[in-house]
Parts: C-alpha cells; sequence; structure tokens
C-alpha cells in the first residue's frame, strides 16, 4: 500500500516536472550587447578622465610646490648669503615642507573619496542597467508562459557556474537582446561622426 501511494507520488511530481517550462539567459550577453551599457560606459569613463584631470591638477600643483621648496634649501645653504638671509629662506623652506605635507594629504583624501564616488557611480549604473532587463525577461517569460528562467552566466561563489546542464530549456538570450535594442538610436556612420565633430 505504501510502495503504491509513493510511486503515485513520485509518478506526479514527474509528470508535473514535465509539464514546467524552462528557459535560460546569459545576462552577462545580455547586459554587454545593450546599447544603454555602452552609452553608460561612454559617459562613465568621461567622469573618470575627469577625476583624472583634477588629480592631476592637484599634483602639478604639488610638483611646484617641491620645486619651491628644493630653491628655498638650496638658498638656505647658499654660503655667499647672510646668516639672517639664510635663517629667512630655512624658516620659508620649513613653512613649504608643512604645506607640502597638508597638500599631500588633502590629495591623498580626495583620491579615496573621488575613487569612492566612482565605484558608487558605476554599481548605480550597473544596477540601473540589470533591472531594465531583469524588467524585459520577466515580461518574456510571463507572455511566453516559462516557469522559470535561470541566468547561466551567473557564477557560485566558488567560480563554477550555477547552471552546469540544462535539458529542454529554451535560450532566450538573442531574443532578449533585440527586445533591449529595438529601440536603440540609429549608429551614425563614421565619416558623418567626423563631420559633427568638426
Amino acid at each position: 500500500m505504501i510502495r503504491s501511494l509513493l510511486f503515485l507520488v513520485l509518478a506526479s511530481s514527474a509528470a508535473h516536472a514535465a509539464d514546467l517550462k524552462f528557459g535560460v539567459v546569459d545576462m552577462s550577453k545580455a547586459f554587454s550587447e545593450f546599447h544603454k551599457t555602452k552609452d553608460a560606459a561612454d559617459k562613465f569613463k568621461l567622469n573618470i578622465d575627469k577625476a583624472q584631470k583634477e588629480m592631476n591638477d592637484r599634483w602639478s600643483v604639488y610638483k611646484n610646490l617641491m620645486g619651491d621648496m628644493q630653491k628655498l634649501k638650496k638658498e638656505a645653504s647658499d654660503p655667499i648669503m647672510t646668516p639672517d638671509a639664510r635663517a629667512k629662506k630655512a624658516a620659508e623652506f620649513e613653512d613649504k615642507a608643512k604645506e607640502l605635507r597638508a597638500l599631500e594629504q588633502e590629495i591623498g583624501e580626495a583620491q579615496n573619496r573621488r575613487s569612492g564616488q566612482l565605484k558608487q557611480e558605476d554599481m548605480q549604473i550597473r544596477k540601473g542597467i540589470y533591472d531594465e532587463i531583469l524588467v524585459v525577461v520577466r515580461d518574456k517569460a510571463k507572455a511566453e508562459g516559462y516557469d522559470f528562467v535561470f541566468d547561466k552566466s551567473g557564477m557560485s561563489l566558488s567560480t563554477v557556474p550555477v547552471l552546469i546542464y540544462y535539458k529542454d530549456a529554451v535560450d532566450i538570450t538573442d531574443q532578449i537582446v533585440v527586445e533591449l535594442n529595438k529601440n536603440a538610436p540609429a549608429a551614425v556612420p563614421a565619416e558623418a561622426a567626423k563631420s559633427e565633430k568638426k
């Protein structure tokens, strides 16, 4: 009696599982081929370049200050100068050294702060793009009656793909990419882009 009941439960589960519709999507590919990803990457690169320029400007001030210090050090040890003049140059050197140390600390803090801001911005941009992709995947899954859609690009903590094998699952990645890019702006031919820049 128990065996036949167990058999019926297993047979029912197997039949129900056979009715399920599985799909897979490569979220990594969808992300990289989504036209908004490239646009976001271009804008983010401009922010990185701007931050780099800001840091380069600060380091330029630092180098100039370092040059002033070396000049003062040389003048402070010049035997031709009077002892009072040398003492004055030595005091100026100490002031510049303090200024240089303060500037060095300020630059380090600014770099850390800006780096943190850029990381946060990158995470927000990626999250926004992934959220858009997820909406398209969910809408596709609902419209086509999928019970489950798995990300085949997902990795476990041991860097092994989470989805190692799938049977009878439809890969909808290319359809998702087409859907994501259906409203992409038309590509500007290279010659037209060059003439626009002039």
